[in-house]
């Protein structure tokens, strides 16, 4: 296979990307090669893509952060030549070449098997976004339990909203969703009620009401200090985005006083294992059947574009890349 070309999108620097023919000895290093199927679009590879924000750590780079693929090579013990695979995190797309490739060469560790019950494409329909909502939802189910009352998901509509309220639905939690858009899609997803954020009320005291037993939340700044507020005694917070602010201003009295957790989410270094118990979950409580209501399907020639929409918030669920 030396001296083989393949396409790639390639962000040279903070002026330069598009679609590049490369060689396989520009890959950078790792003791797995895989042939990469699908990838998909996530608010980081947005960022990434269009340099909103320092993303890239190293230039050239190749974003994406996740892909699925077939193991073309393997010096790595756990897997071998024609295993399905897939990757997310551990920094591809950042600082090692990621999935908008059709060919990727990374750690074995940063690997896991495809799932039994998902297909190639349905894996990346899932994606980072659907592996983080799996996290998230097995974090709120440790500390509360369905019968604890309603729990609230913010930017419903968006990747890791949308699999986290259809997994903690499946699950027999009361569900609402906080989001602009999309009401009859996230209805159909599990929501029992959604909040649009123009009609939602800030708190600005240290301490509200009493409404949620727990949130998962994707946004980050006063939605989620707003939401700390009114989070029910002995709750919990998920915390796993910064999509509208990486600022959060609270006080220590939900903490205190109502006995809450705040919980932060490591999507990108959690260990082997919790990645493929992750990824056991949803094959467990994820409605396979949402996922093609769920998916916009583009190929690499359009990754500038929904790029845009992404960051412009324009787009619902998954953006599903084919490589």
């Amino acid at each position: 296979m030396k001296n083989q070309k393949f396409k790639a999108f390639v962000v040279r620097d903070k002026n330069k990307s598009g679609i590049e023919s490369m060689d396989l000895d520009e890959l950078m290093s790792g003791n797995v090669l895989v042939k990469v199927k699908y990838s998909s679009l996530n608010y980081k590879d947005g960022l990434a893509v269009l340099n909103k924000s320092p993303i890239i750590r190293r230039y050239p780079m190749i974003p994406g952060s996740d892909f699925a693929g077939i193991v073309v090579k393997s010096d790595y013990k756990r897997f071998k030549k024609g295993d399905k695979v897939l990757c997310n995190g551990w920094g591809i797309g950042e600082k090692h070449f990621g999935g908008f490739s059709e060919y990727a060469r990374v750690n074995g560790k940063w690997l896991i098997h495809l799932p039994n019950k998902f297909t190639l494409e349905q894996s990346m329909i899932i994606g980072a976004a659907g592996y983080t909502a799996s996290l998230c939802v097995q974090e709120l189910k440790k500390k509360i339990s369905p019968s604890k009352g309603e729990v609230i998901v913010t930017g419903a509509s968006g990747g890791v909203g949308s699999i986290a309220v259809n997994l903690l639905s499946n699950l027999g939690y009361n569900v609402v969703a906080f989001s602009g858009k999309n009401f009859d899609y996230l209805k159909k997803l599990g929501a029992n009620k959604v909040i649009d954020p123009k009609e939602y009320r800030y708190s600005k005291k240290p301490l509200s009401r009493e409404l949620w037993s727990g949130i998962i939340d994707t946004v980050g700044g006063d939605v989620l200090s707003s939401f700390l507020t009114e989070i029910k005694y002995n709750g919990i917070a998920v915390s796993t985005g910064l999509a509208k602010s990486h600022e959060l201003n609270t006080t220590v009295f939900p903490f205190i006083l109502r006995n809450i957790t705040l919980s932060g989410i490591d999507c990108v270094y959690a260990p082997y294992i919790k990645r493929v118990n992750a990824w056991k979950f949803l094959e467990n409580y994820l409605d396979k059947k949402i996922l093609k209501n769920i998916q916009t399907s583009k190929d690499l020639t359009k990754i500038k574009e929904v790029c845009t929409k992404i960051l412009n918030r324009q787009v619902m669920g998954r953006i599903l890349i084919k490589i």
